[in-house]
C-alpha cells in the first residue's frame, strides 16, 4: 500500500500594474517550480503601461517589446483584470483577502518638480502630460495648446528627444504612426518652427541613447543645431568620451552637428549643453526663460558661473524626470518616491517587512534603468516571494475577485476583451494606412472590447 500524497496548492499572488515590471515578474514566477496563478490587475483598461503610452509613436521599434509581454499574458496561469483602481475599487484588505501575496509594480508617471519661479505660469507643461496626450492615455484631455512659435524643452535624456522631435516635425510626417486622430489633428495646428532642447550638463554628460539621437536627423523637415556654446569638456568627460562605447556613438553624432549652420528647413532642433533654468517668465503666460551658464567642474559634475541668458520662448516643457506617486495604506519615502522596501520586501515605518507585500520596477527603485534592470528588478523581487510565502499557509478567500468587482459595479476588463480591441485598433490602422489607430476614450475601449465579446 502506497502512501497518497496531496499535491501543494498554487500560490495566489496579486500583481498591481500591467506594464513590463508586472508582467516580467509574473512570467517570473510561473517559471519557477512552485504553482501559482496569478492576477495582473492594471488601472487602464488596456495592458503595457508605458510601452502603450510612453513610448514616442514615431518609434515602433521599441514597442516591439509588447510581443513578448503577450506571450507572458498569453499564459494560462495568468490574468488580466483592467480597468481597476487600487484604492478605490480594491482596497489593501481586499488584495491581502485574495492573495498569499501581493506585488506592486505601479510605475511612475507623475513629473518630477522643478523648483524655479514661474514653474506654474500657463504654457509651462510637464514632459508626461504631453507623452501622455500624444500617447492617448485616456485620463489626460484631448486637446493640447501648440500655439508657441519658439518652445524650450528642459533636459538631457530620451523623453527630452521624444517631445522635442514630436514638436519639431509636422503632423504629416507622424500619420503613418499610431497617433489617435485627435492628436493628428493637434499637431497640424502647432506652430512651434523652433525647440530648444536645454542640458544643465556638458554633452558627454547627457542621457541620450544613440540611436535616439540620431533619428533626430531624419525628418525632412528639422534642422538639428548643436550650439558651440557649452559643447565643452573637462577631463572626466574625455575619459568617458574615450572609454564609454555609448558616450563615443553620441559624441560621433553631435560632433556632426555641432556648428553647423541650418539648411533652410522650415523647423529647427536646437541643442544647447551647459545652460541651467532658473526661471521661467511672463505676463499671465511663459515669455521668456532665463537659464544659467554652467562650467564643468573636471570631475564630471558642473557649478553655476553667474551668467545668465534669457530665451524669449513662449512655452516650456519640463522633461527632468518622472516620479512615482503614493499608494493608500502602502509605507512610502517621499523623499526618494518609492515604496519602502528592502530588495522589493515592503518595509514599514520602523523598517520592519510587511509581511505578503511587496514592490518591483520603478515604484521600487526610481525611475532608472532600461528593460533589462527591471527584469533584474522583478527576479529579486520574486526570489524573496518563493523563499518567504508558503503553500501551507492558510489558503486565502475561495470567493474570486472578479466576483467582488462585479458586486461593487466595477466594469472590468478582461484579456480577451483586450485581444479584440487591439485586433480592432489595427485594422483601423489598416483601413486607414497606418499602424493602428488607437481607441482613446475609457468607455469606448470597455464598450468596444465587451461588444466584441459578445
Amino acid at each position: 500500500m502506497t502512501e497518497s500524497t496531496t499535491a501543494p496548492r498554487p500560490l495566489r499572488i496579486g500583481v498591481i500594474g500591467a506594464g513590463p515590471a508586472g508582467i516580467y515578474a509574473a512570467d517570473i514566477l510561473t517559471k519557477s517550480e512552485v504553482p501559482v496563478e496569478i492576477d495582473v490587475i492594471e488601472r487602464l483598461p488596456a495592458p503595457y503601461g508605458l510601452v502603450r503610452y510612453g513610448v514616442a509613436p514615431d518609434h515602433p521599434r521599441i514597442k516591439e517589446i509588447i510581443k513578448a509581454l503577450r506571450r507572458v499574458l498569453d499564459h494560462e496561469n495568468i490574468r488580466f483584470v483592467g480597468n481597476v483602481n487600487y484604492g478605490t475599487d480594491l482596497t489593501l484588505e481586499d488584495l491581502r483577502a485574495h492573495y498569499d501575496a501581493v506585488i506592486f509594480a505601479t510605475g511612475a508617471i507623475a513629473d518630477r518638480d522643478l523648483d524655479i519661479p514661474g514653474v506654474d505660469l500657463p504654457g509651462s507643461f510637464g514632459a508626461a502630460d504631453f507623452v501622455s496626450w500624444y500617447d492617448g492615455h485616456p485620463d489626460v484631455p484631448r486637446d493640447w495648446p501648440l500655439t508657441a512659435k519658439s518652445v524650450a524643452v528642459l533636459g538631457a535624456g530620451n523623453v527630452a528627444l521624444d517631445v522635442a522631435r514630436v514638436l519639431s516635425k509636422t503632423a504629416d510626417e507622424m500619420l503613418v504612426t499610431e497617433i489617435p486622430p485627435n492628436v493628428y489633428a493637434g499637431l497640424k495646428l502647432n506652430q512651434a518652427t523652433d525647440v530648444h532642447v536645454f542640458a544643465r550638463r556638458g554633452p558627454v554628460q547627457v542621457k541620450f541613447s544613440p540611436l535616439e539621437l540620431r533619428e533626430l536627423a531624419h525628418s525632412p523637415n528639422v534642422d538639428v543645431v548643436v550650439h558651440p556654446e557649452g559643447f565643452e569638456f573637462d577631463e572626466a568627460s574625455m575619459r568617458a568620451a574615450n572609454e564609454d562605447k555609448h558616450v563615443k556613438q553620441v559624441m560621433k553624432t553631435l560632433n556632426a552637428w555641432v556648428g553647423k549652420d541650418p539648411t533652410g528647413k522650415p523647423h529647427r532642433l536646437h541643442i544647447h549643453f551647459l545652460e541651467a533654468p532658473v526661471e521661467i517668465s511672463g505676463d499671465g503666460q511663459v515669455e521668456n526663460l532665463r537659464t544659467e551658464h554652467m562650467e564643468l567642474t573636471g570631475d564630471g559634475s558642473v557649478r553655476g558661473t553667474g551668467e545668465f541668458t534669457d530665451w524669449p520662448v513662449q512655452a516650456v516643457y519640463r522633461a527632468v524626470g518622472y516620479r512615482s506617486s503614493a499608494l493608500p495604506g502602502i509605507p512610502f519615502d517621499p523623499s526618494r518616491h518609492v515604496v519602502s522596501n528592502d530588495g522589493g520586501r515592503v518595509l514599514d515605518a520602523d523598517g520592519n517587512q510587511v509581511e505578503g507585500l511587496y514592490c518591483t520596477g520603478w515604484i521600487k527603485r526610481g525611475p532608472i534603468g532600461l528593460i533589462g534592470h527591471t527584469k533584474s528588478d522583478a527576479s529579486e523581487t520574486v526570489s524573496h516571494i518563493l523563499k518567504e510565502v508558503s503553500p501551507d499557509r492558510p489558503a486565502p478567500s475561495a470567493v474570486d475577485i472578479t466576483t467582488q468587482l462585479e458586486l461593487k459595479g466595477v466594469n472590468y476588463t478582461t484579456w480577451a476583451g483586450w485581444d479584440l480591441l487591439d485586433a480592432h485598433e489595427i485594422s483601423l490602422g489598416e483601413a486607414e494606412s497606418r499602424a493602428r489607430v488607437k481607441v482613446v476614450e475609457r468607455d469606448d475601449m470597455i464598450r468596444i472590447s465587451r461588444e466584441l465579446l459578445g
